[in-house]
């Protein structure tokens, strides 16, 4: 019993985009750690090739690729093995007041945050490269439920992305493939670093205000996603995971 570990990802094979920073980064260098063998992706060829120095040994493929382009989404869907795994966490930000909003911004934060990641999920199933038992998780947000003035495009796009997950699971069960979503509140990267410095906020006073006194950190919303990824979390699909510090009691964001 020694070596015994139910969240071991040894022998599984898992891609996850927007793998080059952030969330995404902390998830494929974890998930290394766990044994697993990682497909990673992302549009930056520099910040990619950092993250792919970083992982565990070196069974492990490296993708560049646009995901919001069609070309994007076949290299990946062509290039994968078979997946016991997946990770949905590519995805940008927005902080457009509402009444300012264009067509473009629409067009930006939906085609990377929901119709990338719907995309280029069809693309894997009609492939057949989605193992059977396996495990898909979505990287969402606290955002559809906490609403924040000049969010609501982004709050949106995660929100169609976890009731899209929601039916994804529904169909995907008698296969047994489990389909989760996790919702972090804020966590460090530069993402939220991008927006402090638009909406000029002072995040670190701010995080102060959460009941465990701070933001998350990626390597938070990276271990629950190997749970979600492993085994232990066989009996797991169709939920969303809350990742906010007890920032829900007291805070709206």
């Amino acid at each position: 019993m020694d070596n015994y570990n139910p969240f071991t990802l040894k022998g599984k094979t898992i891609l996850v985009t927007g793998a080059s920073s952030g969330i995404g980064r902390s998830i494929v260098v974890e998930c290394s750690k766990m044994g697993a063998n990682l497909v990673i992706t992302g549009r930056n060829a520099d910040k990619l090739n950092q993250t792919f120095s970083l992982l565990i040994s070196r069974n492990h493929i490296s993708i560049i690729a646009d995901l919001t382009t069609e070309e994007g989404i076949e290299r990946i869907s062509s290039e994968c093995p078979q997946l016991d795994g997946i990770v949905h966490c590519a995805g940008v930000g927005d902080r457009t007041l509402l009444k300012m909003v264009r067509q473009k911004d629409l067009e930006r934060v939906m085609k990377s945050n929901f119709e990338a990641p719907v995309l280029l999920q069809r693309a894997l199933l009609k492939k057949k490269k989605v193992k059977n038992e396996a495990s898909i998780v979505f990287m969402a947000s606290r955002a559809p439920f906490a609403p924040t003035a000049g969010n609501g495009i982004y709050a949106a796009s995660k929100g169609a992305l976890i009731a899209y997950a929601k039916v994804l699971g529904l169909e995907l069960a008698p296969q047994k493939i489990r389909v989760n979503c996790i919702c972090p509140a804020m966590v460090w990267t530069e993402l939220v670093e991008r927006d402090a410095k638009i909406t000029g906020v002072d995040y670190h006073e701010k995080e102060k205000e959460y009941p465990l006194g701070r933001y998350g950190k990626p390597e938070d919303i990276a271990y629950l996603t190997v749970y979600l990824l492993s085994n232990a979390a066989e009996w797991i699909t169709g939920s969303c995971f809350d990742a906010t510090g007890g920032g829900e009691f007291t805070l709206k964001a």
